[in-house]
Formats: structure tokens, sequence, C-alpha cells
């Protein structure tokens, strides 16, 4: 099930023998677009600290309660390696808290995470094998980490092949793989009180510096494009009619191209 990410702001995380502390915000990865990390607020449990919760942690959703239980402890998130949230999170950075908790590194394989499409699929087993190889890949060619904040790209100005369009309002993300599948486009500025959805595979660039992601969709069809409900759960056929709208066959039954409706100038 999709979920809008403001609603997570605030959920309670909770740890095998007490709460950890509330959801501030998330770390997603832009070669990817799946959410990495949740930044939490230990609130008074550890004064003036924030930690990173990795999906990979995460054994239930219960949502009626608005609480995302780990498979952690208090005292393991109390020894957890400092990081400062405020910054850029380094791949080194990641590779010490992945080595602290015992997870495989979710980068470098091909699927979502490491081998596999869920968090779930990164067996501690491998953890040995991939820090070993992942050691040796660095010393050949470091790699910069690509995480964002979902806090700091909202806001940004979306540019299509022929002008703006609106700005990013927030994300809906996939509750079990944790894939960022549509980035929700305030467009009031041009088409009062729309929005739409724009999958990260339709992106054609995104500049950090400018604060702006361009689409390779045209105004017109993004303007005829489906109306997104927030108030609505998203279904699949809803989904259906979107990618037809744009011409590509949907994520779940692969990145196939099928007649599109106008001329996009291309497709990631």
């Amino acid at each position: 099930m999709l979920r809008n990410t403001n609603d997570l702001i605030g959920c309670t995380i909770r740890a095998t023998d007490g709460d950890l502390g509330s959801v501030t915000t998330f770390f997603f990865d832009d070669e990817r677009w799946a959410i990495r990390y949740v930044v939490v607020d230990t609130g008074n449990w550890l004064p003036g600290r924030k930690v990173l919760i990795s999906p990979v942690s995460i054994r239930n959703a219960n949502w009626t309660d608005r609480a995302l239980e780990v498979a952690l402890t208090r005292d393991q998130v109390k020894g957890s390696p400092d990081i400062d949230t405020q910054r850029p999170v380094s791949r080194q950075h990641e590779s010490q808290y992945a080595a602290y908790y015992g997870y495989p590194y979710y980068w470098g394989g091909a699927g979502l995470w490491g081998a596999g499409a869920y968090p779930g699929s990164l067996a501690r087993v491998q953890m040995a094998s991939a820090i070993a190889e992942e050691q040796a890949r660095r010393t050949e060619r470091p790699e910069d980490s690509h995480l964002r904040s979902v806090e700091v790209v909202t806001g940004y100005h979306i540019h299509a092949t022929d002008g703006e369009i609106g700005h990013v309002e927030h994300f809906l993300v996939d509750d079990a793989s944790w894939a960022i599948q549509y980035i929700v486009v305030d467009t009031s500025n041009w088409w009062s009180g729309r929005r739409v959805l724009v999958a990260p595979s339709w992106i054609r660039d995104v500049s950090w510096d400018n604060s702006t992601v361009s689409v390779n969709l045209t105004r017109d069809a993004v303007k005829n494009s489906p109306e997104y409900d927030p108030v609505r759960e998203v279904s699949r056929q809803y989904e259906e009619s979107l990618y037809s709208h744009y011409g590509h066959a949907g994520y779940w039954v692969g990145d196939r191209q099928v007649k599109p409706i106008d001329a996009p100038i291309g497709h990631l």
C-alpha cells in the first residue's frame, strides 16, 4: 500500500523494550528512489539527539496507533554511531551504521535492497562477505552516497519539457519495499487546486543546486493526466490509467514503453 510521507511524520518508533521517539523526516536514495533511513527525534530519552533507523529493522507497522515497531533495543540505538542529520550522510557513515547493526549494504546489488526488492532480503548472514567485497571495491573507486532529505526536496520546482508545472508537495511510498513510487506535484499556480502524480522513472534530471526537478513530460500531458485525490487510496485501476495516459507500462509489469499519447522526449 502507498503511504504519504507527510502522514508518517510524527509516527512513534517502538523498540522491543520501549519507545525510541518520533519520525521527523526521511533520507532517500536519489538513484533508486527508495527510503533508506527514518530520522527519529529521541526527545527526552536522548535529549538533543536524532538517530537513523533503517527499514531493514522494521518488523511491523501499526497504522492504527501510528507506530513502527523495530527489532532493536533501546540500548542498541543508544550505542549507534552519531550522525549529524543536518548534513549529508556520507557512504562512510552508512558503512559504519551497517557494520554496527550487522546489516549488509543495500547498494551495489541488482535489486532495490541488495539482491532483493524488500528490506528483509538483506540477510544478516551475508554481512561479512558484503563488507569485504565493498571495502575492496571502494579502495579502487570511492563512491559518494546518494542520500537526500525528503524535507529538503519538498518545495522543489517541477519543470516539464516546455515549462514549469508546479512544485513537489510530498511523496508516496510503498510501505513494503519503501520505494518512492510517486512524487505528488501541486500545480495550483497553474491549475487551481489540482494535484498530479509523477513517477521517478519519468524524471529526466534533478538539479540540487537550483532546487528543480525536470520531467520527460509536456505541460499539456500533465494538465490532462488523471487527477490525484489525496483523500482516496491510490488504486491499481488509477495507476493503470495514469501509466496508460503517459504511454508507459506500469512498474508492476516491467518498464516497457507502450504507445504514448504525446511525444515525451525520452524515458529513463
